[in-house]
């Protein structure tokens, strides 16, 4: 028997909806949220990074490493 320990989508919607998870109302940071891209709090905006994962931060960094040599070898 599997134990399912992902939270249901009303505790992610209850995440998304708790000013306490918001860091002055845009950097998104709940520890107990294990997504590295969240949806934003109106999702057809998008998705965010959750700054709580250090694994969403760490993709963050590679891909603005990435942009910067990109945007020097092409000058």
């Amino acid at each position: 028997m599997e134990h399912n320990n992902e939270p249901s989508e009303e505790t992610k919607n209850k995440w998304l909806n708790d000013p306490n998870n918001w860091v002055w109302g845009i950097f998104y940071y709940n520890p107990q949220d294990k997504r590295l891209f969240p949806p934003k709090k109106i999702k057809e905006f998008g998705f965010t990074t959750n700054f709580a994962n250090p694994h969403s931060v760490f993709a963050i960094i590679i891909l603005l490493l990435t942009l910067i040599i990109i945007g020097r070898v092409t000058n």
